[in-house]
């Protein structure tokens, strides 16, 4: 909720926090909420619950989208942030994160002192932390999460700061806590006092992650629980620093460009995004970013795509660091240049691909795509073609017109039997002939995305007496209480 508030206030007045404020996910039934305000937690609404059943009780509630994938985002780079702290750090959940400062607590003053950095340092950020420091990974989980806001405990003190928790704070699943519940086990308490063999053989099914007396085990230390923390992201980045300012950074884009090769092929990665950066002498900087159409490390190739932008950069007074970086690299795996002296194709389309990009922008080179959908207007479109690979073309299953009209141009039918194929009609004040005809093809109307009361199509494909090929749909059905009589267009000629 903080992160949707900070990026909508950035393009428009957020909603006032007097007004309950949900963010709303689809679900199995309908859209359900996925986080709110403390406005609409004071009103009873909880996370989970339904859109439609919260706005019958609460009128004024105001619903927003939510940004799942925005959110997982920001959570993975919270997980590399937080390594200021220690160097072990991990998604814990899809709100949490879980620290294992063994050895770090002492770097930073002792653990009030490093709990109060934590909170101060994601208040800087803009969000707020509910903080635990505990001897096990699952105290932790259930002390910020259903605890003070900052807690800690020592070993000696886990169960008795445990106790009084609701079971739910395990990280059990909906339906088990609620067999808890039914069972009379609502605090971690009750659970712990439960003779474990009972407990063991009703419960002996779940798997681990949702097993009550697992996930105590564990949150007591009885049961190891590993953290597996991500690795770093490599960073790929060639600097040239400079003994006295300058005003041209190309004599220095060759071996800058090198340099940042060198690193990638060790690594077996090849560029895909690239960022140069000048920094001048009066304290600011100046950045080109430039991207690819397939991973490269070709020190030549990089160095082209600046080739139009670098007499634009303005350099102040003169610069005297510049640094190349590979702001995003995928896996390019050393191959052997080919024997017999042949080019490679894909490299010289991808090589063609980004200086035509470099050059014109992202949006005026593109190539034509199929999309999977019944209406035929909407099959063909254009795509960044530095964006989308050209395997994504999507061929079609039925014979089609080489030329669609756009929009399609209705003409005027007389019928051979109700709805049957037109045994003449008038396109463009030309009166032509069926001499022979196939079909109908019928495509219906796309529910999920055309407006209500959009009519069925009936296409055939006539061939008139002087031998053209045309494409011909009616639109409706007679007594379809759609609209009027049917309609008939002309969408698309044949060869």
């Amino acid at each position: 909720m903080e992160r949707w508030r900070r990026v909508i206030s950035t393009y428009r007045t957020a909603p006032d926090e007097a007004l309950p404020v949900v963010l709303s996910q689809s679900g199995t039934h309908g859209p359900v909420i996925s986080a709110l305000n403390q406005t609409a937690r004071d009103r009873g609404i909880s996370a989970g619950d339904r859109v439609v059943d919260a706005q019958a009780i609460h009128p004024d509630l105001h619903v927003e989208p939510a940004d799942l994938r925005g959110d997982e985002l920001l959570m993975d780079r919270l997980v590399h942030w937080s390594r200021r702290w220690c160097p072990w750090t991990a998604l814990d959940g899809a709100a949490g994160l879980v620290l294992d400062v063994t050895g770090s607590v002492h770097l930073f003053g002792g653990a009030e002192a490093l709990l109060r950095d934590i909170c101060q340092r994601f208040a800087m950020q803009g969000l707020s932390a509910r903080v635990a420091m505990t001897p096990t990974r699952g105290a932790g989980r259930a002390l910020s999460r259903f605890g003070p806001a900052v807690s800690q405990c020592g070993p000696d003190d886990v169960s008795a700061a445990l106790a009084p928790l609701p079971v739910s704070a395990l990280g059990l699943s909906p339906d088990t806590a609620r067999l808890l519940h039914r069972l009379g086990l609502k605090t971690i308490g009750d659970l712990a006092q439960v003779p474990r063999v009972s407990m063991m053989r009703r419960f002996a099914n779940l798997a681990a992650a949702d097993n009550p007396l697992i996930l105590l085990d564990q949150a007591l230390g009885r049961v190891a629980e590993p953290l597996n923390a991500p690795p770093d992201p490599q960073h790929f980045m060639a600097r040239a620093r400079l003994a006295e300012p300058v005003m041209d950074p190309t004599p220095y884009m060759a071996a800058l460009s090198e340099d940042l090769c060198r690193a990638l092929a060790q690594a077996e990665q090849g560029a895909r995004q690239l960022r140069l950066t000048i920094y001048r002498i009066d304290g600011e900087s100046v950045s080109v970013s430039r991207a690819t159409a397939r991973a490269s490390r070709d020190p030549a190739h990089l160095v082209r795509l600046f080739d139009d932008q670098l007499s634009n950069v303005d350099p102040g007074f003169g610069f005297d660091l510049i640094t190349l970086e590979a702001t995003r690299a995928e896996p390019l795996a050393r191959v052997q240049s080919e024997l017999d002296g042949k080019r490679n194709a894909d490299a010289d389309l991808a090589g063609l691909l980004d200086r035509l990009t470099a050059r014109l922008g992202k949006e005026r080179v593109s190539w034509p795509v199929s999309e999977q959908t019944h209406k035929p207007e909407r099959v063909a479109g254009r795509v960044a073609a530095l964006e989308h690979p050209p395997g994504e073309v999507v061929s079609l299953p039925r014979e089609r017109p080489v030329r669609l009209l756009h929009p399609a141009e209705e003409v005027q039918v007389i019928y051979a039997v109700p709805e049957g194929p037109p045994s003449q009609f008038r396109w463009r004040r030309v009166l032509y002939k069926t001499a022979r005809f196939a079909g109908p093809e019928r495509i219906a109307p796309e529910w999920w995305r055309d407006r209500p009361g959009t009519r069925l199509r009936d296409y055939y494909k006539v061939e008139v007496a002087h031998g053209g090929r045309f494409w011909l749909y009616r639109e409706g059905l007679d007594g379809d209480q759609r609209g009027g009589p049917p309609r008939w267009f002309l969408h698309g000629l044949f060869a």
